[in-house]
């Protein structure tokens, strides 16, 4: 999946902040976010656009230093997309956030264009990562292809406001739960991370309801999601990471297989049920979710 040497950090939390607030970045890491997403599409007006591609090093340098994982969403019309590129391909920027991914040929132009610029900076080929957003009816149906499009993806999401509007039905999660399971799909099978949620990401005013979109979004396979606001990323951060007691079976169950294997017995039995291999696997993937990056 990765052209570096290293697995990319599961993020359960990626918190949008508009790169032109100063205000917003300096408060950024005390957010509680796994990564910070500083924008330059939605919510940089088209007049601050250039203004927000002069502060990006400078916002970038600063929540590095504080230990803070970067990720850039970056613009979708092309001769955007390529001033934000030059502008984000950064030391300490760990991925571009894609929008509006149409193809696969999209997806190559672009890892073309970063290539280089890592080639020009300097930097070790592969160092920035994608975060494939696809956002339109049409992209949907090139999910799988678009999201084996490059090395450099990592996570793959669809846009739930944009697809919802491009599809004619309401962001809610009795509608959008069924293309969600489609991109869980996508991204298994093309060896990346799933993210994003079954409902409006900007429905935050009613925190009891957001959490549960969060737990139907963990439900069907998700691992983590973006945030608007501050106040939604607890909340996406408990919801996506297993419990207490999730763990504590999957450990029990690992070793009970484990060591029942080892004695040369094929029949294990465990909590009152038959486990075999794909049940243990899923015992094992949870425990690396838990453990990876932290």
């Amino acid at each position: 999946m990765s052209t570096s040497t290293e697995d990319p950090v599961l993020w359960r939390s990626l918190l949008y902040v508009p790169v032109v607030s100063k205000r917003f970045i300096d408060k950024a890491h005390t957010r509680g976010a796994d990564a910070i997403q500083l924008d330059l599409e939605d919510s940089i007006a088209a007049s601050q656009k250039e203004e927000a591609r002069r502060m990006l090093p400078a916002a970038v340098e600063r929540l590095t230093s504080l230990g803070v994982d970067v990720a850039v969403r970056v613009n979708r019309p092309w001769r955007l997309a390529v001033r934000d590129l030059e502008a984000a391909v950064l030391p300490g920027v760990k991925a571009l956030a894609l929008p509006k991914l149409e193809t696969a040929d999209h997806v190559r132009f672009l890892d073309e264009v970063v290539t280089e610029l890592e080639a020009g900076a300097g930097l070790p080929h592969g160092q920035v990562r994608f975060i494939a957003m696809v956002e339109t009816s049409g992209g949907f149906f090139r999910l799988e292809e678009i999201a084996k499009a490059s090395p450099r993806i990592a996570f793959l999401t669809l846009g739930t406001e944009d697809f919802a509007t491009s599809a004619g039905v309401r962001p809610v999660p009795e509608l959008m739960a069924g293309p969600k399971q489609v991109t869980v799909f996508a991204a298994r099978a093309a060896g990346v991370l799933p993210i994003g949620l079954v409902g409006s990401i900007a429905d935050y005013a009613d925190p009891e309801a957001f959490r549960e979109v969060v737990r139907r979004s963990r439900a069907i396979g998700l691992v983590g999601a973006s945030a608007i606001h501050p106040s939604q990323v607890p909340i996406i951060n408990e919801g996506f990471s297993p419990t207490a007691e999730e763990l504590d079976r999957a450990e029990r169950m690992v070793a009970t297989y484990d060591a029942a294997l080892a004695s040369g017995l094929g029949a294990v039995e465990f909590d009152g049920a038959m486990i075999d291999e794909p049940v243990v696997e899923r015992s094992r993937a949870l425990l690396r979710q838990a453990h990876r990056g932290r």
